[in-house]
């Protein structure tokens, strides 16, 4: 695992009117402020990476269809540095996937349908000073192969 990265199962509770599924809470162990949520989607075929924030903890979860979700740790002082990490988060596999400060993210839908990924980030966006850094998704220096396995 990377350094600082969490990931944790979510449960969903169903009866005969629907589901229920809490994502994150105020007392929750990933929680430590509140910045803003907001919604974001990513068409089959789509990759949206790289990404990557200085100051800004995301906290990531997956409420409609699947998301393959990469990250890759490049901080200096990191014990996990140049480590990948990928994740299959969504529908079949509801999780809330915590990504600190310093490492870089991106993410593609799977399968037919688009991904809705629903983030809960500690920090607001800052249109005038955004805290983000990007990076091409096929970036040599990550040397990720985006490309869905067969076989």
């Amino acid at each position: 695992m990377i350094e600082g990265v969490r990931i944790r199962r979510l449960t969903v509770f169903a009866d005969d009117r629907g589901w229920l599924m809490e994502i994150l809470r105020c007392d929750d162990e990933e929680f430590d402020q509140f910045g803003q949520v907001y919604l974001t989607t990513c068409y089959p075929g789509v990759i949206k990476a790289w990404h990557c924030h200085q100051k800004q903890t995301d906290r990531f979860c997956v409420i409609k269809g699947m998301a393959k979700v990469v990250l890759f740790d490049d901080r200096p002082s990191s014990p996990t540095r140049g480590q990948t990490q990928v994740f299959f988060i969504g529908e079949r596999n509801p999780c809330l996937l915590v990504i600190p400060p310093g490492v870089w993210h991106g993410f593609t839908a799977i399968g037919n349908e688009p991904a809705y990924l629903i983030n809960c980030p500690n920090r607001p966006y800052d249109r005038h000073n955004p805290d983000e850094l990007r990076r091409p998704y096929n970036d040599e220096a990550i040397g990720f192969d985006w490309q869905v396995r067969h076989g």
